[in-house]
């Protein structure tokens, strides 16, 4: 059982409509960010009910990283989720702002929050991306993109872009860490998501240290 009733209402109806070949936008997934969405709440002044719900609703409709309507994924779970909420129970407008919290979620899309349902879902999923299960859904998706283009690990020349080479994080799992990961902990609107976010920070530039080590011991002719 979860949180609340309208909960378990709620992903009972929408547990079906998750990816099962996708794990870096699974069910567990969504039940991490739920869990987070929960935690920090109170603290952001957001009714964890709600809060609740737009954390389960929040990957309704799951684009593609490499989709060029990737950016569209927030709107688009926001509008498949309309009905879900109006069958779990929840009034009309606890529904809208739950669809806007959803509506403004995504990185890729650039919207600010417009309340703290927002900022509390913004924070729950951001740090998802963060850490050692961050690092393994980036993995994740960079496998997913092999299958359908040109992918690696990480350019073995230059691990970290250090040359100044254009990063490409559809090519090198390793250059999303720069481009998108480690720009996420300053983003964080509350201060138990900031300093969580630090923790898991550390824990990704480690990461890449070791990479690079290993690189370079890899590649004794350079």
């Amino acid at each position: 059982m979860l949180a609340h009733p309208r909960h378990d209402r709620l992903w009972a109806a929408i547990l079906p409509l998750l990816p099962t070949a996708d794990l870096a936008h699974d069910r567990d997934h969504v039940l991490r960010v739920y869990a987070w969405a929960l935690r920090l709440a109170p603290e952001a002044g957001a009714d964890p009910d709600l809060a609740g719900a737009a954390a389960l609703v929040h990957d309704l409709v799951n684009i593609p990283k490499d989709s060029p309507d990737r950016p569209l994924g927030g709107e688009a779970s926001a509008k498949a989720s309309r009905g879900h909420l109006d069958t779990a129970g929840y009034a009309p407008e606890e529904r809208e702002a739950v669809v806007e919290a959803v509506r403004t979620c995504s990185w890729s899309r650039g919207l600010a929050p417009t309340g703290p349902l927002g900022r509390v879902l913004q924070d729950a999923d951001r740090l998802d991306a963060l850490g050692a299960v961050g690092l393994a859904r980036n993995l994740a998706c960079a496998q997913s993109f092999a299958a359908r283009s040109p992918s690696r690990f990480y350019d073995p020349q230059d691990p970290l872009g250090d040359s100044g080479r254009a990063l490409d994080d559809l090519r090198n799992a390793a250059d999303h860490l720069p481009r998108k990961l480690l720009r996420l902990a300053r983003s964080m609107h509350t201060e138990t998501a900031r300093a969580e976010a630090v923790r898991r920070h550390a824990f990704l530039e480690a990461w890449l240290g070791q990479l690079t080590h290993e690189a370079a011991v890899a590649r004794p002719w350079a």
